[in-house]
């Protein structure tokens, strides 16, 4: 099974990765480099969202050229990695959530036009993404048994909630982000679970919590204890990835897309 990877700030390469290959790809959208390699049987293909050095800001990242560079790869799945802030209290720093459900209600790219492919009127292929959860569930299940073996607590199911970047959420604006049932939060994701879905290609996503976002918590941490929590999700994700995704099989695409057009 062939398996795109995106990490995010903290994660630029990929450790322990056999017979890796760096290699730049152009599409429509815009180039993005991937390096391909394997992970005992499992193909990987791996994407760091940011670049090298954290070179784009959340609100530069180019998702459709990510992801149109990952259908390239002709990836069979795609398992998104993130770090992100606690809205849910119950997601306590230092732990590992496994979503099961999105919020992104204004569904657009940093740029501000709409999340989707489906950019001209008539295009052929043209349609609605239908889905009951966004997310795969045999993906959510390896990924969950697999968290048991990196010593990490892990929160099993949980809502993730994108919020714009790149500056941190108001205390207002987390609470709204509670009201709606949202577990954890970051600036990156909600495009990719959208194009992923319209593409009719599995994903799982995973978050490592690295603080409370913004009046959850009675204090706030230093900003060091974010960092270094930052910092050790690498190695997290890395073992996580480890026990779940060799042996992986071919699952289906999450929920229907309702095409118009030959």
């Amino acid at each position: 099974m062939r398996i795109g990877v995106i990490t995010g700030s903290g994660s630029y390469d990929w450790p322990q990765l056999e017979n890796a290959a760096q290699r730049t790809i152009k599409t429509e959208y815009g180039e993005a480099t991937v390096t391909e390699g394997h992970l005992d049987d499992a193909e990987l293909v791996h994407l760091s969202r940011h670049g090298t050095g954290h070179h784009r800001l959340s609100h530069q990242v180019d998702h459709r050229a990510n992801l149109a560079a990952l259908l390239a790869c002709k990836v069979d799945a795609l398992v998104s990695l993130t770090v992100c802030g606690a809205v849910d209290p119950a997601a306590e720093p230092g732990s590992l959530v496994v979503f099961d459900d999105l919020y992104f209600p204004a569904n657009r790219l940093p740029d501000g036009s709409a999340c989707t492919w489906y950019e001209s009127p008539g295009a052929a292929g043209r349609g609605h993404w239908i889905f009951d959860r966004p997310f795969s569930e045999p993906l959510r299940r390896a990924l969950i048994a697999a968290a048991a073996h990196t010593g990490t607590p892990v929160v099993t199911s949980g809502v993730y909630g994108y919020v714009d970047g790149p500056r941190f959420n108001s205390r207002p604006e987390i609470a709204a982000l509670a009201a709606a049932g949202v577990t954890a939060v970051s600036q990156t994701a909600g495009p990719e679970v959208v194009l992923a879905g319209e593409a009719e290609l599995p994903m799982a996503l995973v978050g490592f919590v690295t603080d409370y976002a913004n009046g959850v918590a009675p204090q706030p941490e230093p900003v060091e204890a974010l960092l270094a929590r930052m910092a050790a999700s690498k190695d997290i994700f890395a073992a996580l990835a480890a026990h779940a995704l060799p042996g992986l099989e071919l699952v289906a695409p999450v929920g229907t897309v309702y095409r118009f057009g030959a």
